[in-house]
């Protein structure tokens, strides 16, 4: 099999250590085509092959899929003979591969149901991987959340574990993910825009992370797990406590009289003033930041573009050296200007906070929102509705990130 070309991921990039998907939109996607409900399934087959490549190649440690469920032997029995010959296909072909990058793969799910061929190839690659430690790859078959803990519960049982041995460790220990690197699942994918677990991992998804994907899973592509892996990077996981990192102290009134000041009458001195107030930089670092931001806007005037993201990059290598942000200076920067060049929609501008400000673009939505909504009155130069609106969005930032 082909491999994937390598992805590059920004730097500083936190990448899940577990990723979790549910792997729908399969018949749908066929239907929309007409074509039969498994040429889905073997197109989801295609896809998921090169994602499980591009998540190895992005350092993702553990991934898992959920590929059948406990209520799917409820569909016609055509289609799940179809599946049955899919699975085994697709483990005879896993075996090679998953020896040459040492990828360890388990089952997740009940074998009982399962075709007496299939389960002797399950059992095969388990044991033929089961020493490898660099990766590891959970195919969810006939699995269900309910019915894990049930099977966990009824082994803890006949075990005869008293109920003073049980806690959460030993608990762990009965899982189908059991003896796992990382069994706790950090980001959860689900295509087709479906916005629901329908159970998978209770336990072991209590922290994780969720990502909807509008796009069936055969439209699911190497790049869109590049974007899920992104947005994750860019949430703050307070797994219930206190949160420790360094947040921008600004007062959103003061930030939008200074930003109404300039944006009115581009002055070097007030532009100064926003940049210490807005990033808490100490006077000459503003100073410093200030000039960069000051001859950006000016440039930008000039349409002279090139320029303008050469000075927005000095700004933001300076806000990031002094303030620790996790951004790339020159892809914020081109970001901004492109919203200058280009004209701003709320879908641009969520994009922009949520890689400046390190949230999920669904986090950035009211932020990006009320941006617009005062972009639009300084174009029509309405400067008390767009002070109105500012002080709004500067809130709604403060509130996002302290």
């Amino acid at each position: 099999m082909t491999k994937n070309a390598k992805i590059e991921l920004p730097s500083e990039t936190k990448v899940p250590n577990h990723i979790a998907m549910i792997l729908d939109g399969n018949r749908r996607w066929a239907r929309s085509r007409g074509l039969k409900p498994w040429e889905g399934h073997y197109a989801g087959y295609d896809a998921i092959n090169k994602l499980a490549r591009s998540a190895r190649s992005m350092g993702v440690h553990t991934f898992t899929v959920w590929a059948f469920s406990t209520e799917n032997w409820d569909r016609p029995q055509v289609e799940v003979d179809e599946i049955m010959n899919l699975f085994k296909k697709a483990l005879t072909q896993a075996k090679k591969e998953a020896v040459d990058e040492k990828v360890r793969m388990v089952h997740i799910g009940r074998r009982d149901r399962l075709p007496a061929d299939l389960v002797f190839q399950i059992q095969e690659l388990e044991e033929l991987t089961k020493g490898f430690s660099e990766h590891t790859f959970n195919f969810a078959v006939d699995y269900g959340g309910h019915d894990e803990i049930l099977r966990a519960v009824k082994r803890i049982v006949n075990d005869k574990v008293a109920s003073t041995e049980i806690d959460a460790k030993l608990f762990e220990s009965y899982l189908d993910t059991a003896s796992q690197t990382y069994p706790y699942v950090d980001l959860f994918i689900r295509t087709s825009g479906e916005q629901r677990t329908s159970g998978l991992f209770p336990w072991q998804m209590d922290y994780a992370e969720y990502y909807f994907e509008q796009e069936h899973l055969p439209d699911f592509t190497s790049e869109k797990l590049k974007e899920a892996i992104l947005d994750y990077s860019r949430r703050r996981r307070r797994f219930g406590g206190g949160d420790s990192e360094e947040h921008l102290k600004f007062d959103p009134k003061l930030a939008a009289g200074l930003e109404v000041a300039f944006r009115k009458n581009l002055n070097k001195e007030t532009v100064i003033k926003y940049v210490k107030e807005q990033y808490g930089l100490s006077k000459q670092l503003a100073m410093d930041a200030g000039a960069h931001m000051y001859s950006a806007l000016k440039y930008g005037e000039q349409k002279e573009w090139k320029s303008a993201k050469k000075s927005l990059t000095g700004l933001y290598e300076v806000v990031k050296r002094n303030l620790g942000l996790a951004f790339e200076p020159e892809l914020i920067a081109n970001f901004e200007v492109n919203l200058w060049k280009d004209g701003a929609t709320e879908e641009k501008y969520r994009e922009y906070f949520a890689e400046k400000f390190r949230v999920s673009e669904f986090q950035a939505t009211k932020t990006a929102h009320l941006a617009y909504l005062a972009q639009a009155e300084v174009v029509k130069r309405n400067w008390e509705k767009a002070r109105g609106y500012m002080e709004k969005y500067y809130q709604a930032l403060k509130e996002r990130v302290a």
